[in-house]
């Protein structure tokens, strides 16, 4: 056994390496004082199979593993009225029962063959991720093949996981840290809103699903004109194209499927104040902000630099005001959510309790200062943070192809990642200003505390931020 773990830890460190060595630049001469390394991804080679299914194959052949991702463009975006949650559940289900295995055989299958099969959800799409031993695809493939598109649904794992589920939920309303960020969802976005309510549901809703919400969801979402094939690794399309088409290309469906885009949520026009009360919780957890921007925005760019000065990065500002100068917290941070359609922007992080007016003062006192012009040193700073730490993010099979169906869910062009660095290096001191007066206004933000009401609420309502009011936790998590 420890000569099993010692060996997968040295392909596994291998992999890291070898991987990294095509995306990372060449250090063997240190770059110019401001100059930006250059990351060049290995060339995207697009292929379909005979059903019209897309295939996207990158070739990395220093170690032999390959990343299979089938990325189904479905989500918690597509969960129906009343049935919030449908989506995340049926991704859930997928591995839980499939072809002739249940789950605990699906399972046993996998680890055989030495690899990782696993499925998930998000708001815009879903995904089932295989990785494996090169040697082991031909094996593999038609697990995989099985759990996307043959899963059994059965009613005791769909049981199982809604007791967990419901379970969660009961656990969430004693704890800050897990009802803060519905509590702000439902602030923001309101309860009809689907970004107002969790992409796994609610109480009433998992009470309510069925086997046969799942298989209508899976049929009518997972089809191969609304998906797409992602393989990264040991693999040439002439040896791996064939057996993709043994497992997938009989997949059948009804071509297109059209999808309803998530309505633009009206923005906040005034300050509000959301107390949400937990009676002896050791920390107050604060989240402050609105409605953001889509990820098609044309300002994401720049909104990624402005993030990092504000609360992206450990010397951000947030940061080193609350947690360095005062204490007050372990860590804050802020973060623009971007989906397909607008979803968030919040600061945040959990401070003491006895502190929690006067951490959202300091909150308020950076919102307010990043309106305010940003020296070059400090934007250079911040530009050269997310440039050279761009490779970083591509050094693992997993890594690329994540950010492959990244490119797939929403449709950026095939030199997105080798054009980043210098759309990063071109903002401007103007952008950012142009950037904060448009997306980050104070004056119109939600300002959601969680916490110990009989301790917080005094110093909160004293701060006079705006209209103040209660939520109990059960509202928050949409019961």
């Amino acid at each position: 056994m420890i000569m099993r773990l010692v060996t997968v830890s040295l392909v596994c460190a291998a992999m890291v390496a070898a991987v990294t060595a095509q995306v990372r630049p060449d250090r063997s001469k240190p770059p110019a004082l401001g100059a930006t390394p250059k990351l060049t991804l290995p060339a995207i080679q697009k292929r379909a199979l005979s059903n019209g299914l897309p295939v996207w194959i990158v070739e990395a052949h220093e170690v032999p593993l390959v990343q299979v991702n089938l990325v189904v463009m479905a989500g918690a975006n597509d969960d129906p009225v009343g049935k919030f949650g449908v989506a995340s559940l049926t991704a859930a289900m997928l591995d839980e029962g499939a072809g002739r295995r249940d789950a605990l055989n699906l399972a046993d299958a996998v680890d055989v063959l030495g690899a990782d099969l696993s499925t998930t959800s998000s708001f815009d799409a879903s995904a089932v991720r295989l990785n494996v031993p090169v040697a082991q695809l031909a094996e593999a493939l038609p697990i995989m093949a099985d759990v996307a598109l043959r899963p059994t649904f059965p009613q005791n794992e769909l049981d199982r996981l809604r007791q967990e589920r419901l379970t969660a939920l009961i656990q969430a309303r004693d704890d800050p840290a897990s009802l803060v960020a519905p509590a702000f969802a439902r602030t923001v976005f309101g309860g009809t809103h689907r970004y107002g309510t969790s992409a796994a549901g609610t109480t009433n809703t998992l009470k309510g699903f069925t086997v046969a919400d799942l298989r209508a969801f899976h049929a009518a979402r997972y089809q191969p004109g609304n998906a797409t094939l992602i393989v990264v690794g040991d693999v040439r399309p002439a040896a791996v194209l064939p057996q993709l088409e043994k497992h997938f290309g009989t997949w059948t469906g009804k071509g297109p499927v059209a999808r309803t885009p998530v309505p633009v949520a009206p923005q906040l026009t005034d300050r509000q104040v959301v107390i949400v009360d937990v009676p002896g919780a050791a920390q107050s957890q604060v989240r402050i902000g609105w409605v953001g921007v889509a990820r098609s925005s044309p300002d994401y760019f720049t909104l990624q630099v402005l993030n990092t000065i504000l609360g992206g990065s450990f010397t951000s500002r947030l940061n080193q005001n609350l947690r360095e100068d005062h204490g007050y917290t372990y860590g804050a941070s802020s973060r623009f959510d971007m989906r397909l359609a607008p979803a968030s922007f919040a600061a945040g992080a959990g401070v003491q309790t006895d502190k929690t007016s006067e951490s959202l003062t300091e909150f308020f006192k950076e919102l307010e200062a990043i309106g305010k012009p940003i020296d070059a040193d400090e934007l250079t700073k911040a530009r050269n943070y997310i440039t050279l730490g761009l490779p970083s993010e591509f050094e693992t099979l997993s890594d690329l192809s994540g950010h492959l169906e990244e490119m797939v869910v929403y449709k950026l062009p095939d030199d997105y990642f080798n054009r980043y660095s210098a759309n990063i290096q071109a903002v401007t001191s103007a952008a950012l200003a142009k950037a904060a007066a448009s997306y980050i206004q104070p004056g119109k933000f939600a300002v959601v505390v969680v916490g110990d009401r009989k301790v917080i609420e005094t110093g909160v309502r004293a701060l006079k931020l705006g209209t103040a009011r209660t939520m109990t936790p059960a509202e928050a998590l949409g019961e």
